[in-house]
């Protein structure tokens, strides 16, 4: 249905605001608003016709419509605004400008292409700008001011165009970024803790983030003391030193400590911002492909200088000469292959998979061994508590209402089961303990009304802390039903109770396995830190070619190191605090978007945990990707190569080289923007 709105005039703002009303109503598929001619186009379920009329009638300047900061409209507005000036402004130049002004613009408008050529030469470099000054000097030279002209018209568009397509990109993929938090711990004014929803903070309120977790919005640290990884945020390795005073910022993660913060902007403000500066600037976007392309872009330019002169010293010919000097290979390597990467991470995010990089694409596509976690990964995202076994004289609820008070503040799949199952049967809690303590792939420990409580794997409650069994129970214990996983809780140095949880294999893991194998992975492999009786029964299940169990974090680590040795790439796919290390140590480490915020910092993709088969989607973009990264490679090179030709044989004019070389920069980069998997 196309509708037009009555306005005299539409903003930017005001079409967005109708865009995302209407994409918003369940039965519209797409919707599109012109701003300029202030129509929509909705694609919608027709048997819902007057629905949508109803919808539009309903419709008002006071309708409550969530927006985002940055939508691309005003990026796209922009450069049609530039576009159509600086045609119009040729246009003009040619038909009404006399001749004699016309040339003394023409000289005016070289000069900036003749300088910033002649400073390349200084500094040492032979890049294209030296290929345009030299082209378009020539041109002057010999009096053809309008080759001249024609080339800088043609240049200034190719910049125009080249530098809207890239922007494009980042803007969608910095879009497709976006911070996804919903909930955060606020510090009310009594100094108690309370749960709330994320767009309700406001600046100046104090939130509570502790290790593992992300740092939801920018702030001052108004106590606490906490290592935080903001890599994504400012590029730096290694984890910041927090304390009271220190400003930290919304998409960082405590690697370690706990900070009480001081919110200074609310939700979305300046993270945009920072987005776009990491993707800009981090190394992480070049892939080793792009890299091989930028380097043979700067070491052809030589080349094609020498063709010309070449050229001109055989035939004596500037004009075949000069034809040469209009192709250049730099623009269309340069640009091309960075917007096929970042096309492809935008593409990859409408799969609900966040990819930091392209080089991580590249080892998704080369990798030949991936590394499964079983909690969360092969297993449901969110495991149940079937039941919770009470030892000594402890009541079932209080003790499910105990252990859910310390899960909830280090959120991962196990511990979301537990605040889960206290939720649903209504158990509220005070915090009434004091400072709880992570201690990575092992468990929590604090502290309530003076005893020592520790939550966590079994060789945490009996090994690490030596905790024991209550007298008369060890027949309970050991007849503790092994189907299920077990989250062992210890109050004052005794077994307190064993939370059941029922952790389902996910339906879809043995037929994504099956197709990861036929998709060229060679070894798929499962590691857990469960018992080797849980472990078997998963990879038994799953069709794993190999499976550990018991496993601490360095483990991990170490079987993707040994790979390494073997010349083997590795992916990594985890969501928990503890497969960090594994994570970081893979060439690709993907993370689950239900799991711990460290997890996801750490790692270079996110998939979502809905469902495993976005393995698959991510190894065909990645595939896909790599396909088009070469086919743009020879296309470059062989179509350049035969403008250069063609100058050398007079068949093409510089005017004609220039602009069918810009015309085919232009048209891979859009070609490069397309998507790689069908719909």
């Amino acid at each position: 249905m196309r509708v037009h709105i009555a306005v005299r005039h539409m903003s930017s703002f005001e079409a967005d605001k109708i865009q995302y009303y209407l994409s918003s109503l369940p039965f519209v598929k797409k919707a599109d608003v012109n701003e300029r001619t202030s129509n929509a186009i909705v694609f919608y379920d027709s048997s819902c016709r007057n629905d949508l009329i109803q919808a539009f009638s309903e419709y008002s300047e006071s309708t409550d419509v969530a927006v985002p900061e940055h939508t691309g409209r005003d990026l796209r507005i922009e450069y049609e605004d530039r576009m159509f000036f600086h045609i119009a402004g040729k246009l003009v130049r040619s038909f009404i400008i006399p001749l004699s002004i016309r040339k003394v613009i023409i000289y005016l408008k070289a000069v900036p292409y003749i300088i910033k050529g002649l400073k390349c030469l200084l500094s040492g470099k032979l890049e294209v700008s030296v290929l345009d000054a030299t082209s378009i000097a020539v041109s002057l030279l010999r009096g053809d001011h309008a080759t001249a002209s024609n080339v800088m018209f043609l240049l200034e568009m190719g910049e125009m165009m080249e530098d809207w397509t890239h922007k494009k990109s980042v803007d969608d993929l910095a879009r497709a970024m976006s911070l996804n938090v919903d909930k955060v711990w606020t510090l009310s004014s009594d100094g108690q803790e309370v749960l709330a929803n994320i767009s309700d903070i406001k600046e100046n309120d104090r939130i509570v983030v502790r290790t593992g977790t992300m740092i939801p919005l920018d702030g001052v640290v108004c106590s606490g003391d906490a290592s935080v990884n903001q890599a994504a945020m400012t590029g730096e390795s290694e984890p910041v030193h927090k304390i009271e005073g220190s400003l930290v910022y919304a998409g960082t993660v405590i690697d370690e400590g706990e900070l009480v913060i001081t919110v200074q902007k609310a939700q979305g403000q300046g993270r945009y911002d920072r987005i776009v500066a990491m993707i800009e600037e981090s190394e992480k976007l070049k892939s080793e492909s792009e890299a091989k392309a930028a380097h043979l872009a700067d070491r052809l330019v030589p080349y094609t200088l020498g063709a010309t002169l070449l050229t001109w010293l055989f035939t004596r010919n500037a004009t075949k000469a000069t034809s040469i000097l209009m192709v250049d290979f730099c623009c269309a390597l340069k640009l091309a292959m960075p917007i096929s990467v970042l096309s492809a991470m935008r593409e990859a995010g409408d799969y609900k998979i966040s990819v930091k990089g392209g080089k991580f694409m590249e080892a998704v596509a080369e990798a030949k061994t991936i590394v499964f976690d079983k909690t969360g990964t092969l297993t449901h995202a969110t495991p149940k508590v079937a039941k919770v076994v009470t030892f000594g004289d402890n009541h079932e609820d209080e003790m499910l209402r105990l252990a859910a008070c310390l899960e909830e503040h280090y959120p991962h799949s196990i511990a979301n089961a537990v605040v889960k199952a206290a939720e649903v049967k209504g158990l509220t809690h005070e915090e009434k303990h004091t400072r709880a303590a992570y201690i990575v792939a092992h468990g929590i420990s604090s502290t309530i009304d003076g005893k020592k409580v520790c939550i966590g794997s079994h060789h945490y409650i009996f090994e690490d802390e030596k905790c024991t069994v209550p007298s008369g129970f060890t027949e309970k214990f050991d007849s503790l039903p092994p189907e299920y996983s077990h989250l062992y809780m210890a109050i004052g140095e005794e077994l307190a109770a064993v939370i059941l949880i029922e952790d389902p294999l996910r339906d879809e893991a043995p037929s994504v396995i099956r197709r990861l194998k036929e998709a060229g992975f060679k070894n798929v492999v499962m590691m857990t830190g469960d018992s080797d009786r849980t472990a078997r029964s998963v990879a038994e299940k799953t069709g794993v070619t190999g499976y550990f169990s018991e496993v601490l974090p360095e483990d991990k680590a170490n079987f993707i190191r040994k790979e390494h040795e073997a010349g083997r790439k590795v992916i990594m796919i985890g969501d928990g605090i503890n497969d960090s290390p594994a994570l970081s140590e893979a060439d690709a480490g993907i993370a689950v978007s239900t799991g711990a915020s460290i997890a996801k910092e750490i790692a270079d993709i996110t998939i979502s945990s809905d469902d495993l088969g976005v393995l698959l989607t991510l190894r065909d973009l990645s595939t896909g990707l790599m396909r088009r990264i070469n086919l743009n490679y020879n296309s470059i090179i062989g179509f350049n190569s035969f403008l250069i030709i063609m100058g050398m044989l007079g068949i093409f004019t510089p005017t004609t080289t220039a602009f069918l070389h810009n015309a085919s920069t232009i048209a891979l980069s859009m070609k490069s923007m397309t998507n790689l998997l069908e719909d």
